[in-house]
């Protein structure tokens, strides 16, 4: 499965006061930590909440040209703003590699599919129309099928679409957990060439002991058929329960990546006992 680095994101207090004073290093050491625990891709997020669209299109640039500078890994520009993202694929260029993201409305889809036409990146597409997103998996699976039309009109092939199905807190609504995993293989089933991909953390949202039910729940989505998480690479529990799955659902041929990672693991653990 793929991981997207999901720490370089201006809506975390610590980011956003990097992103204010345009600290390069430690954004540079953001996006290393994450290049070398293994994230396929680095999701790149600066709407600090304030200041101009002009002063977020350049902060984009800014941290697209540090992070390129530091690390090799693809880039995930993301932004609810065209501009924005306009302006991280441009500072991107070849490193380009997915944009998040696009949802299941005219304007949205009018705006995003053509700048991933013009730099041949995939989207992330998030199951949500006008209304916000649907409470119910053919209400979302109705969103998915306005992105796959708009997709075919445009001459995009689907497998450059990642399906965001989309989680609500069970705290707010205990039948939302369900109703994400079932659209996640409906997905699989109505739009078999596309890819999928979620955050997964909003679904613990104002319960206790959310990594418990992250983990459980990021089980349950890979063998739904979750093919790419936003989330920390750097958090060892939640990889590990992806190399696990990854075995438990036949992903992972021979083990090799589930092996290699707690072997890996077990050293580092060795390493940090005291003496």
């Amino acid at each position: 499965m793929l991981i997207i680095g999901e720490k370089i994101n201006a809506t975390l207090p610590g980011v956003r006061e990097i992103i204010i004073s345009r600290d390069s290093h430690a954004l540079a050491r953001f996006a290393r930590d994450q290049a070398t625990a293994g994230a396929d891709f680095i999701d790149v997020n600066v709407g600090t909440g304030s200041g101009t669209r002009e002063d977020e299109i350049e902060a984009m640039r800014w941290a697209v040209k540090t992070i390129v500078a530091e690390v090799e890994v693809p880039l995930c520009i993301d932004s609810s703003d065209p501009l924005v993202l306009k302006a991280g694929l441009e500072a991107a260029g070849e490193r380009a590699g997915l944009i998040n993201s696009t949802k299941g409305t005219t304007e949205n889809l009018d705006q995003v599919l053509p700048l991933a036409l013009d730099y041949g990146t995939s989207v992330v597409a998030l199951a949500m129309d006008e209304q916000g997103i649907p409470k119910s998996v053919e209400g979302r699976l109705k969103a998915c099928n306005t992105v796959a039309e708009a997709c075919e009109k445009r001459g995009i092939p689907l497998e450059r679409i990642l399906f965001d199905p989309l989680v609500l807190p069970l705290s707010t609504d205990i039948t939302q957990g369900m109703c994400t995993l079932e659209t996640l293989q409906e997905i699989r089933s109505r739009f078999p060439a596309a890819g999928t991909a979620m955050g997964l953390s909003n679904i613990s949202f104002g319960l206790p002991s959310r990594k418990r039910i992250n983990e459980a729940f990021l089980h349950l989505a890979i063998f739904a058929g979750l093919g790419a998480a936003i989330m920390d690479p750097m958090n060892r529990d939640m990889v590990g329960a992806v190399r696990t799955a990854e075995v438990i659902v036949g992903r992972d041929r021979h083990c090799r990546r589930y092996t290699r990672f707690f072997r890996k693991t077990q050293v580092s653990s060795t390493r940090t006992e005291p003496v």
